[in-house]
């Protein structure tokens, strides 16, 4: 790793994602094959919160939020701060002050594979945040990273530019090059999924509707009346 900051990176449209935030974790996960999840130990420190938007990525060191700082001028409005650290840490290296920075340069919220703190205030200000843990330790500001390069964050590669999707579910990321794919198949996985949600609130049983009994039975399940007929 290089002590750098990129100071210009690639974004993609606004309305591309948008339109992947209005679908939700879950759904861009699958439209996207599975990938891109960061471990499930990365939530929301308020719930409700939901936010898509371009990474601008950091490298810090573990209790160090020196490369936060440098970070927050090369932010942008609709920008996504995304932190990677170089060793696992849980360090509370961000809070209230980081946030109105942030804030007041329009960036949506911040993805930590860090500690978090100052939860109440950042719930008041209703700046998101996604961290590996909620803890009042603080940090110091001494040793060099990256901002904007290539980073793992919570067991993911992030990329600057690449499209950050996050919600209860918890934090997806999507290569910007790929943005536009994921979308679509989004657009169609929603739409087929507000068909099925009719039939199964009209009643219908997701074993018809998916035809489930047939390789139900080929793999063995046994249907019996009572305890006394199993065999």
């Amino acid at each position: 790793m290089k002590p750098v900051v990129v100071r210009q990176i690639a974004r993609i449209d606004d309305a591309l994602i948008d339109n992947l935030g209005s679908l939700g974790v879950s759904t861009v996960h699958e439209a996207a094959g599975r990938v891109g999840l960061m471990k499930p130990y990365m939530r929301p420190i308020w719930p409700g919160a939901a936010i898509a938007g371009s990474a601008v990525t950091v490298l810090a060191q573990p209790g160090d939020n020196w490369m936060i700082h440098v970070a927050v001028e090369q932010c942008r409005a609709g920008d996504v701060l995304v932190v990677g650290v170089t060793a696992d840490n849980t360090d509370g290296m961000f809070g209230e002050l980081l946030a109105t920075s942030l804030a007041a340069r329009g960036v949506r919220g911040l993805i930590i594979d860090a500690g978090c703190r100052d939860v109440k205030a950042l719930k008041e200000m209703s700046f998101p945040v996604w961290s590996r843990a909620v803890s009042a330790k603080g940090t110091v500001k001494a040793t060099l990273g990256a901002v904007n390069l290539p980073v793992v964050c919570a067991g993911t590669a992030v990329a600057p530019g690449d499209v950050v999707v996050a919600d209860d579910d918890g934090v997806v990321i999507v290569p910007a090059r790929e943005a536009a794919e994921v979308a679509a198949k989004g657009n169609k996985r929603r739409s087929d999924e507000e068909d099925k949600r009719r039939r199964l609130a009209a009643g219908e049983l997701g074993l018809g509707m998916y035809k489930m009994r047939e390789p139900l039975a080929k793999a063995g399940l046994v249907y019996v009346d009572k305890i006394d007929d199993v065999p």
